[in-house]
């Protein structure tokens, strides 16, 4: 008896959990499309703010943002390449960028006790990681120079690479702390961050 007791917990906790993902990467994939709709390049092009990446603040609260916050990214990214038609190269951004989204929102989780710091985490593992595939994607989608300025893609790596950086970075940067920052002070005051950190299954 005791030994079913158990087991019905366990397994409504894992289908709360799996649903908790679900629901974070279904918010995440919209609020991604519908920014590319709205913002159009701002949302992808080479200096982007993706308002959808405010929801790695959602990281602070629960360890399953960090799967559905990387679901959600890969949904979005795939859903672009058939939107603007970037073929192959589209997968760059469903393979990297949803890697830097995953590896953010952990390094989130990681140090959600400092939230201020914690949501550095999305800010360089994007401007780290996204930069290194933007000159291809640049280069697909029609742009042949480095933004504002005269410098050819081909060739200028390096220098590609720097703009993204700090491109990537501010943008990101903007997005978590104007954002991000005050969605999670909002949340703390609600009891949904109290039922997610009653959890057991996230102490950590």
């Amino acid at each position: 008896m005791s030994h079913l007791s158990t087991a019905a917990p366990s397994a409504q906790n894992r289908a709360r959990r799996v649903a908790r993902v679900g629901v974070i990467a279904a918010v995440y994939a919209a609020l991604t499309l519908v920014a590319l709709l709205f913002l159009g390049s701002l949302a992808w092009g080479p200096v982007q703010f993706r308002v959808s990446e405010a929801l790695c603040a959602l990281a602070l609260l629960t360890a399953d943002a960090v799967p559905g916050l990387a679901l959600g990214c890969a949904i979005a990214n795939v859903a672009n390449i058939v939107l603007s038609g970037t073929g192959m190269l589209g997968m760059l951004d469903v393979v990297f960028g949803t890697l830097a989204t995953a590896i953010g929102a952990f390094i989130t989780w990681r140090l959600r006790r400092r939230p201020a710091l914690a949501l550095l985490g999305p800010v360089v593992a994007n401007a780290l990681i996204v930069p290194a595939y933007l000159p291809l994607l640049l280069q697909g989608i029609g742009f042949y120079t480095i933004p504002f300025t005269n410098i050819a893609i081909d060739g200028a790596y390096p220098a590609m690479y720097a703009f993204g950086l700090v491109a990537t970075g501010i943008g990101e940067a903007v997005v978590m702390y104007v954002l991000g920052l005050p969605l999670n002070r909002a949340l703390s005051r609600t009891s949904l961050a109290r039922s997610l950190a009653d959890e057991p299954a996230e102490r950590g």
